[in-house]
């Protein structure tokens, strides 16, 4: 493993996000601040509690999971499709790495931005609501876990993408609106029967479940089986990656 070119990697997609510090810092305090103002007060303010759990409280882990999904893709596949773009990605696929350490240090480095902006939105939010984490060693865990399969996610996109709008594609139209019919808000125990056993369907629902279990100890499907999920999404997107550098799809030609 050359680890050297690993820390260049990451050394170099980090030294990007720190430029843009105070960007990265004052997006996500704003976006949760007026989450928490539309859904905190004017929802919540006639939604007095959600299994037991003040409805305030209760969003903040969908909360965390939408930035972090989001942020995790947006990072990873604009920090592999820039070099594709400008075409250094030619002499980086030359030198002597192989794709695990290139996989290693764009997707770390977009894991730790995520993980940083989730840990931000944690504080922001601790703010507003009373926040109790029942299980912290769990929510470090679900929280890297995302971040990483994610971030996974996010470098098959940018190699697939062929033009920015496609980039912002995937998150837009498809992450999000999983992320919002995933539980985010609300449990899916108030769904009416039909359509609960529809959003089991949706994968996000086992990432959001699991992670709002470590908060408050409280879950819409077993921990089990969301890690169990989480992990086979990962294992998918280590497959597909390892694929893709091993036929050259959307890099060599």
């Amino acid at each position: 493993m050359n680890w050297m070119a690993v820390a260049s990697i990451y050394r170099s997609e980090m030294g990007r996000f720190f430029r843009t510090l105070l960007q990265s810092f004052l997006s996500p305090v704003l976006s949760t601040s007026l989450y928490f103002v539309v859904f905190g007060a004017a929802i919540g303010s006639r939604i007095d509690q959600v299994e037991g759990i003040a409805y305030g409280a209760f969003i903040v882990p969908g909360l965390i999971m939408l930035s972090v999904m989001t942020q995790s893709i947006s990072n990873a596949s604009f920090g592999i499709y820039f070099p594709k773009f400008i075409g250094t990605v030619y002499e980086l696929l030359s030198a002597p790495v192989n794709f695990l350490e290139i996989v290693l240090g764009y997707v770390g480095a977009a894991a730790t931005k995520a993980l940083f902006i989730g840990l931000v939105i944690l504080g922001t939010a601790s703010l507003f609501v009373d926040l109790s984490i029942a299980h912290p060693g769990a929510m470090v865990l679900f929280l890297v876990l995302t971040c990483l399969s994610f971030s996974l996610l996010g470098f098959i996109i940018g190699i697939w993408a062929r033009n920015f709008e496609q980039l912002q594609l995937v998150p837009l139209l498809i992450v999000t609106p999983l992320v919002f019919l995933g539980g985010s808000f609300y449990s899916i125990s108030m769904l009416p029967p039909i359509w609960q056993k529809i959003t089991l369907f949706n994968p996000v629902v086992y990432l959001i479940s699991g992670f709002r279990w470590s908060f408050f100890g409280t879950s819409d499907v077993p921990v089990v089986t969301s890690l169990l999920a989480i992990g086979g999404f990962t294992c998918l997107c280590l497959a597909v990656i390892w694929w893709i550098f091993k036929t050259g799809w959307r890099i060599r030609s």
